[in-house]
């Protein structure tokens, strides 16, 4: 074959190339206009990845930590991708009762490392069920040395937002609100005069009680309001199929489980049922659903007017989360689809002060603790919180805790640290300018409990040193941060 030949036959396959593009791309042969175009179309994906520790680790919802013995049902890293083609984000949520400021630090670096995402534009929060082995490692560790259950669950949250950027695919987006009020009360009442009882610092200055008993005689009224709203963010396929749905209650968790057992608790059902009533059973990719946890730091379901009704374990639990996903399922048709929408995310290191005891407290706790006989742990409140303020005795005078702001249409979110009060929650909402906003608590960080400064005066579980943390002043600090932050965003 001479080269005229080569260069004719070479000269037709690129004239075939050529009208096969022009039928394969209409309009367009540019590749790069068809890439251009692709990008800019709104997807989504969604993932699970499991977090269920070895049996016999630490399950710690109480004073008193014990080896879980069961599994009831595994714990999940939950994660919803959003992709506008200019702006990228992750929401991932975990089946722990909260995790680490230096264990999210370390996921949100594997993240970004292995898929680019901006470290500020990943949510990572914990659903603060009290029924899973802990990750916080020392809760009051100042240094940022992961235990192997910690390194586990970092790794657990890279994977799964790596799973659900595999799983993008175009898609659809809509939000609403829905109400459940029969399920949150505020856990904290007023007393009446004498009968709230003496602190673990020995002082007699409360004048609320967490979790009173039921039904008594001695209590007075609520000390705060309730948050009953449910706030949803979904995506589907532009053909309807549903694809994922990220939603928010104010309801610090259930409980209720039968002895040792792991349980995800309402959040994990919740999902469960919602994948019931949308008829999204065994798609491919797996349809998600993602209970996040609000404003609940003085909320549970407990309705303490009434004495206790026995039940049998994990009944209450399921009963709570079929009824939200109800109200969740019923406002979910109502939603109106969005082919595109504006995404955002900022990202502060917010400086703050922390608690520390003063000089008689430190004291009162010393003897406290000399007490104890050799090799013995704290077993009583008074030692526990003695070795509490001991702890918060170390801390450093201020330090950073993490805050995040995330805009998704319409819809703002902001992140809290700590177990928030509702009261926060509700300021948020009334000021942002944002509608619908919600907080997602015990996110980026555990530091103990945010009550408002009027919640500070009148005391109470969530206001004592070691349980509390940050400055007495912190929620108002926080809240005006995050409404910069999201006031950006618009």
């Amino acid at each position: 074959m001479n080269m005229s030949s080569v260069i004719s036959r070479f000269c037709r396959f690129l004239a075939c190339m050529i009208i096969f593009l022009n039928a394969a791309l209409p309009g367009d042969t540019s590749f790069a206009a068809d890439a251009k175009k692709k990008s800019s179309q709104f997807r989504a994906g969604a993932a699970t990845s499991t977090i269920t520790p070895f049996l016999g680790g630490k399950i710690i919802g109480g004073f008193h930590p014990f080896p879980s013995k069961n599994v009831h049902d595994e714990l999940h890293a939950r994660c919803l991708v959003l992709d506008n083609g200019e702006t990228r984000l992750a929401f991932v949520v975990c089946d722990l009762i909260g995790i680490s400021r230096y264990l999210c630090d370390e996921a949100r670096r594997l993240v970004n490392e292995e898929t680019g995402l901006p470290a500020a534009n990943l949510l990572i929060a914990g659903t603060h069920t009290h029924s899973a082995t802990s990750a916080l490692g020392d809760r009051f560790a100042t240094t940022p040395e992961l235990d192997e259950y910690q390194r586990f669950v970092a790794r657990r949250i890279a994977d799964v937002v790596r799973c659900a950027t595999n799983n993008l695919v175009p898609a659809r987006i809509g939000w609403t609100t829905a109400q459940e009020p029969r399920h949150v009360f505020n856990r904290r009442w007023f007393m009446k005069p004498g009968t709230v009882p003496v602190t673990p610092f020995g002082v007699t200055n409360d004048l609320v009680k967490m979790n009173p008993p039921r039904g008594s005689k001695d209590l007075d009224r609520p000390a705060g309001p309730t948050d009953p709203e449910i706030c949803l963010i979904a995506v589907q396929s532009p053909e309807g199929k549903p694809i994922a749905l990220l939603a928010n209650y104010s309801l610090h968790y259930v409980g209720g489980v039968r002895g040792a057992d792991i349980s995800a608790d309402y959040y994990g059902m919740f999902c469960d049922r919602m994948q019931q009533l949308l008829c999204a059973d065994r798609f491919d990719p797996p349809f998600v659903a993602i209970m996040s946890n609000g404003t609940s730091g003085n909320i549970n379901n407990i309705d303490f007017t009434q004495p206790g009704k026995k039940m049998a374990p994990y009944e209450r639990m399921r009963e709570v989360a079929n009824d939200v996903a109800a109200a969740t399922f019923k406002a979910y048709q109502t939603i109106q689809w969005h082919d595109s929408v504006p995404l955002g995310a900022e990202f502060q290191e917010l400086d703050i002060g922390f608690r520390h005891p003063t000089p008689e407290q430190l004291e009162r706790a010393k003897g406290v603790l000399a007490k104890l006989k050799p090799d013995t742990k704290p077993n009583t409140l008074e030692e526990i919180y003695a070795e509490r303020t001991l702890n918060m005795n170390n801390y450093p005078q201020r330090g950073p805790i993490s805050l995040q702001a995330l805009r998704v249409g319409d819809v703002g979110i902001g992140t809290i640290p700590t177990e928030v009060f509702v009261e926060i929650g509700l300021e948020m909402k009334k000021c942002s300018p944002f509608k619908p906003t919600f907080v997602v608590s015990l996110a980026h960080g555990y530091f103990g409990y945010l009550p408002t400064p009027e919640q500070h005066k009148v005391g109470g579980y969530e206001t004592w040193l070691g349980t509390n943390r940050l400055e007495i002043d912190a929620s108002t600090k926080i809240i005006k941060a995050l409404l910069e932050m999201l006031g950006r965003l618009k």
